[in-house]
């Protein structure tokens, strides 16, 4: 697989990569203080690639560089966080 550009999308408030002329995003709002993951979106035909993995890597990176707790709604970050542990301490529980 190429190198997936991933770019944060303020308008739709998702982050995004085009990938085989696909749209492959994770939505995110900002509240109290902290970005909230949403939603992610990969289609079917894109499945196993780690576009999904990345695009949660790139959220708890946007995350630490702006100094934002992170609340996970999203089940597949809420998994992806358990075989990523170094990213808990900016976890922060939804109230």
């Amino acid at each position: 697989m190429e190198p997936l550009t991933i770019i944060n999308n303020e308008q739709r408030q998702q982050f995004q990569a085009i990938v085989e002329n696909e749209l492959c995003s994770l939505e995110y709002r900002f509240n109290d203080g902290c970005i909230v993951l949403m939603h992610t979106e990969v289609p079917d035909k894109l499945s196993g690639r780690g576009i999904a993995s990345a695009l949660a890597a790139y959220a708890f990176g946007y995350a630490r560089q702006h100094h934002l707790g992170v609340k996970v709604y999203c089940p597949f970050v809420v998994n992806w966080l358990r075989r990523h542990p170094e990213q808990q301490d900016l976890v922060v529980s939804p109230a």
